[in-house]
């Protein structure tokens, strides 16, 4: 799963699923033992759970970030590679 951002101990990922349109736009957050993804348009959760402040900082996030999430899915999605997205500061 290639990793396109890191920031306050947060590992953002998102999936390859190549040729595969069974689901929505989403990405992984990862914080210690805690797993969460998250929808890219509308920003939510989807499943998981993160602590709350780590929540907010990842919705902040997306919503930065929301067009190119999308664009990395779309890369993805069609065999290409996904681009690093800048962290929060």
């Amino acid at each position: 799963m290639p990793e396109l951002c890191r920031f306050f101990g947060i590992i953002i990922r998102m999936f390859v699923e190549v040729q595969a349109s069974h689901h929505t736009p989403h990405f992984h957050a990862y914080y210690q033992e805690h797993v969460a993804v998250y929808g890219i348009e509308p920003v939510e959760l989807l499943a998981g759970s993160l602590p709350k402040r780590q929540q907010r900082l990842v919705e902040a996030w997306t919503e930065l970030h929301q067009a190119e999430l999308v664009t990395d899915w779309n890369r993805l999605q069609t065999g290409h590679k996904a681009f690093p997205i800048a962290p929060l500061a």
